[in-house]
């Protein structure tokens, strides 16, 4: 009987998709916004050029036993070098937007603010004034998980109540330099993962995993007021000058309900809490989530009203990050100061008889379009509806060393994903979910954090044996004649 409810769980929700669906161009408006995206440590490389100073990532990958493959980010795909050559790909393939982020320790190789490094403030200069060139906007992340490492070994990182002040004082630096030509801004990049990945489980830098301590919730808690302090400074002082907009990145699996009981659907509830509403309800209703207050207790920290009042309405969009999907049902646990057993949630992907998508390289990572759908319409409904942008999908194939280029550039899967996704854009739009734009992930194959480069999400593919030559694969190919309005509806099918 369970088995039986799950598949017709997974039928209901695959019919969201139709079959028969031919995507189009014009099923997007026609200032919607489609991009690629990277991050700096997993693609820029140049770890000791420039003026740079080490982060947090560069002591973690160094580290014997913590990167699968035992490689590092200090050359990664050499963007800093080849930035001209992955911006013609980018203009080549007709994306019109670019999100990358900025390396925090190129700016002030410290972190605190006290000198600026010129170098690297020209390296961000040229590659936006490139990207100009070539008709792609700018959109930039300020943190996407390379905190200097001067900040996390004298004060403790993201745990240090001071963080905030030194973050608020890089981003005011971009802002003030970069800020005439960048129009969308984006001020941390998936503070859950930087959380429980890197202060609970330690399988991210800084590496830090005592699993009954506070300090997870500590670290989000102090991203949010540095999201808070830069979105301040922002819009005090630069906002009106320079005409652009700032928002959080937030990253959310879809939890459905593995059965229409009660406790399957609290469960599912909970698991959108303890990932979407950590971080917006604090924004948009100025506390954290009920359910994990209830079950967290002090080791959640509380907001003061000055607290409240810089993070009201703190973002002039949501940038949602989603990969995957997964059934929950309802799971109790003794524990519950564990950060997954608090959640009194198990989440589900295959089962004797059924599986919930198929399957992508990274054992969290199922092929689930209607999920996306899922989430849109929740963030639409319960935060009243505000402007979303994608800001990173996609699916990884496991690296390959025997298999011939031309069959590792055949990426059917990925196309197949990326159409699925689409789709589902696309109708929550027609459902009057107000999202602006879609961020592909990745431009290119790189260093994928604690899996080194054995997982490839790049629509390029990145030749790590012969000078990191760079491919376009099917699903770049793909992109390209869907972005030239090339689609079933204009006589060409996608």
């Amino acid at each position: 009987m369970e088995d039986e409810r799950k598949r017709l769980r997974e039928e209901e929700w695959k019919s969201m998709i139709p079959v028969n669906h031919r995507l189009s161009l014009s099923d997007f408006p026609s200032d919607f916004l489609f991009g690629v995206a990277t991050s700096a440590y997993q693609v820029e490389g140049a770890a000791n050029e420039g003026g740079r100073g080490p982060c947090i990532w560069d002591a973690f990958s160094h580290t014997k036993g913590k990167i699968k493959d035992g490689k590092d980010g200090d050359v990664a795909v050499d963007q800093y070098h080849r930035y001209k050559e992955d911006v013609d790909l980018i203009a080549k393939l007709g994306f019109r937007a670019y999100r990358f982020s900025i390396s925090w320790s190129r700016i002030y190789p410290d972190g605190l603010g006290t000198e600026v490094n010129k170098e690297g403030i020209m390296y961000y200069n040229n590659l936006i004034n490139y990207l100009l060139e070539k008709g792609v906007e700018p959109c930039v992340t300020l943190y996407h998980w390379d905190i200097p490492l001067h900040l996390d070994e004298t004060m403790g990182g993201w745990l240090s109540e001071s963080i905030p002040k030194y973050f608020a004082i890089y981003a005011e630096t971009c802002f003030a330099n970069f800020g005439d030509r960048v129009k969308k801004w984006i001020t941390i990049n998936e503070p859950l993962q930087t959380a429980v990945n890197g202060y609970f489980t330690g399988v991210f830098a800084p590496g830090r995993c005592d699993r009954q301590s506070a300090e997870p919730y500590l670290a989000s808690h102090h991203q949010l007021l540095a999201h808070a302090e830069a979105v301040s400074i922002y819009r005090t002082k630069y906002k009106d000058l320079q005409g652009g907009e700032i928002g959080l990145v937030v990253d959310c699996e879809w939890a459905e309900a593995l059965t229409d009981k009660e406790e399957d659907i609290l469960a599912a509830g909970r698991r959108i809490d303890f990932q979407l509403g950590w971080y917006l309800d604090p924004i948009f209703f100025g506390e954290y989530p009920k359910s994990m207050q209830e079950r967290l207790g002090d080791k959640l920290p509380k907001f003061s009203q000055k607290d409240k009042d810089l993070l009201k309405n703190s973002l002039d969009f949501v940038g949602l990050n989603h990969y995957t999907s997964r059934f929950v049902s309802h799971k109790t646990n003794k524990d519950e100061e564990n950060y997954y057993r608090a959640q009194e949630a198990t989440r589900i992907s295959d089962w004797e008889n059924g599986v919930i998508g198929e399957k992508a390289a990274s054992s969290w990572l199922y092929v689930v379009p209607w999920g996306l759908r899922r989430v849109l319409n929740y963030i639409a409904q319960k935060y009243n509806n505000p402007p979303i942008y994608i800001t990173e999908n996609g699916m990884d194939d496991e690296d390959d060393e025997i298999s011939p280029l031309h069959e590792m550039l055949d990426d059917k899967l990925r196309v197949t994903y990326f159409k699925g996704y689409l789709a589902s854009v696309s109708l929550a739009i027609k459902e009057g979910v107000d999202v602006r734009g879609y961020f592909a992930w990745s431009l290119v194959d790189n260093f994928e954090w604690a899996e080194g480069y054995t997982k490839r999400f790049g629509l390029v593919y990145v030749d790590y044996k012969n000078g990191l030559a760079r491919h376009p694969k099917s699903s770049a190919y793909w992109f390209r004649r869907f972005l030239k309005g090339e689609d079933g509806k204009n006589g060409k099918e996608n």
